[in-house]
């Protein structure tokens, strides 16, 4: 679960782990989530999916980098 976002306006995927390796490694963080009491949703991993999304509150992403921080 990696996207690099210091260059242009989309994140960069081409450092991410390997799609098999990484659909484990979410499926065991949904898993925690989970089992913390989160309500957590999933669609198909990999997959291009068209969604709605209605944002409630903000929110406060921070983007870490060594050449900015």
């Amino acid at each position: 679960l990696l996207g690099d976002a210091r260059k242009g306006r989309r994140p960069s995927f081409t450092q991410a782990m390997e799609p098999a390796r990484a659909e484990v490694l979410f499926e065991r963080f949904c898993q925690r989530a989970r089992s913390q009491g989160c309500h957590v949703e999933t669609g198909r991993f990999r997959t291009h999916m068209r969604v709605h999304i209605e944002n409630d509150g903000p929110v406060t992403l921070l983007l870490d980098s060594k050449r900015m921080f």
